[in-house]
């Protein structure tokens, strides 16, 4: 594959020896996931020298010669030579197999976003995330290559499941339609695509082509109706307002779309009237779907979400440091509450809990029902209310 740039060789860029630690890979391959880099040398508790870097591998070392395209509101833009656009998925948290993610960072710069790790892997700061915007290199032909794969046949495609795939980076590079344009050449795919942008109506001639042979439906994630707080939380994701409309634009094309309040933010977002606020519109809008997730809060998140909890909703702090410093999680018995009360607007408005097939159906499709639910419906448990505290 050609690339913008020479990744540094051996010699150019010489290791530091150092024994490695019991528990630690002692193999030199470059991985997407490497570990965690350390400060010390060979020895348990000496220091590396001043100035020393260790040498970078796997997607750090990719991230480090990535050359820098453009620079624009604030945020720096980077080419980042990929081996794959297809990434496989594990975990036990989502219901697919396979991740699709154009862009590595997000403009956005949503204060929750749980993704921010994703940015160490690379040895930069979680507050890099919306600063340093990857984009990856050479995505259609990727894509059609990791398309053609055998252990993909039948097993469904999400893309956009850490960065949006229709950031403001999109118009610019392309990376998401690129990747879009070899999923419609092809047959029998099941594809979601999950955004806060209403940029995804640029898209509807190639949708519409990908729903003609495959199955594809769009999530259109939202936190809140109202402007002003949708702006402090996101800051530069699309208004409420576009994104409703966007879901209105895709339905009238025969597109599959649904709304995900996600993530549901104790004291701030998940009160009953403004989550029947939320369902009410997406009703209106046509959204066939409407689900829900608390907020999932892992360290690197966190460490930018406290702080701007300290200063915005200060009643609210101490309460988030309870609850996720003993897990990622809010407790399970709010997470059960918020999942009755969606069940309930559910119920109130007529929609659907997950994804639906396309409208256009596709016969050679195996779409997965997402299983987003979240677990159980019973009542809140003393001593685990929600937190005080609103806008």
């Amino acid at each position: 594959m050609a690339t913008a740039t020479t990744i540094p060789t051996a010699s150019q860029n010489p290791p530091f020896n150092r024994k490695v630690p019991r528990g630690r890979r002692s193999d030199s391959t470059p991985t997407l996931f490497p570990d965690v880099p350390t400060n010390r040398d060979s020895g348990p508790d000496a220091l590396l020298p001043p100035g020393f870097e260790p040498e970078r591998v796997g997607i750090a070392r990719l991230a480090q010669s990535s050359p820098r395209a453009d620079a624009k509101r604030g945020t720096e833009y980077f080419l980042l030579p990929a081996r794959s656009i297809l990434n496989h998925c594990d975990s036990d948290r989502v219901p697919f197999s396979w991740t699709v993610n154009p862009y590595r960072g997000c403009e956005f710069g949503c204060q929750y976003c749980y993704a921010r790790y994703t940015h160490e892997f690379m040895d930069l700061d979680g507050a890099d995330f919306e600063r340093k915007i990857f984009v990856k290199q050479d995505a259609g032909a990727l894509a059609q290559r990791d398309l053609s794969m055998e252990k993909v046949q039948g097993e469904h495609i999400a893309i956009g499941t850490a960065t949006d795939p229709y950031q403001p980076a999109e118009r610019e590079y392309g990376a998401t339609r690129a990747i879009l344009e070899k999923m419609a050449a092809r047959k029998g795919l099941s594809v979601s695509i999950t955004t806060k942008s209403d940029q995804v109506i640029r898209d509807l001639d190639v949708l519409r082509r990908i729903g003609e042979r495959s199955s594809i439906s769009v999530n259109m994630s939202m936190t809140t109706l109202r402007t002003r707080l949708a702006r402090m939380l996101e800051p530069r994701a699309p208004r409420p307002d576009l994104r409703l409309h966007a879901v209105e634009q895709l339905r009238l094309a025969g597109i599959s779309a649904g709304i995900f309040a996600m993530p549901v933010l104790p004291g701030i977002t998940d009160h009953e009237e403004d989550l029947d606020a939320l369902a009410r519109a997406a009703r209106d809008a046509g959204a066939q779907w409407f689900a829900a997730n608390v907020l999932w809060l892992m360290p690197s998140a966190q460490k930018q979400f406290f702080p701007f909890l300290d200063a915005k909703f200060p009643k609210l702090a101490r309460r988030y440091r309870q609850w996720y410093s003993r897990s990622n999680d809010a407790p399970e018995a709010y997470r059960r509450e918020i999942s009755a009360r969606v069940a309930a607007l559910r119920r109130k408005y007529n929609l659907g809990a997950r994804p639906l097939e396309s409208a256009h159906g596709c016969g050679d499709c195996q779409q997965l029902s997402l299983g987003l639910e979240l677990p159980g419906t019973g009542a809140n448990q003393a001593g685990d209310k929600r937190p005080d505290g609103t806008l």
